[in-house]
């Protein structure tokens, strides 16, 4: 039995580009996500590798060092990028989306 894969996904319009004839429309995937710290990276992946007794001694220590670091906000999601050209006319008929608008994209593999 073949299995479809098929993901619905939201996209946001980032950009418009339009020469008379076709558009080129830039989607970026719609996904809120919240900045991680270095510092809590960090924190994090050591007190996997720590029993509670080490972790108890070395996550104060720890901490301490890395307060004096400069927190670096790292993005927790690679998003996916999707540029689509079409003819002007089939973008009309779209009802002509602008940028920050959300149109949503349906992967399949055929």
């Amino acid at each position: 039995m073949l299995q479809s894969m098929s993901e619905i996904i939201a996209y946001r319009i980032q950009q418009i580009n339009d020469n008379g004839h076709a558009v080129q429309i830039t989607l970026v995937e719609d996904v809120q996500t919240e900045p991680l710290s270095q510092k809590q990276l960090i924190m994090e992946n050591v007190a996997k590798k720590l029993d509670s007794d080490t972790k108890d001694q070395v996550m104060p220590l720890l901490e301490a060092i890395l307060q004096a670091q400069p927190t670096i906000k790292l993005k927790s999601y690679a998003q996916t990028t999707v540029a689509i050209t079409m003819p002007k006319n089939r973008y009309e008929r779209m009802g002509r989306p602008q940028v920050g608008e959300r149109l949503q994209v349906d992967l399949k593999k055929c």
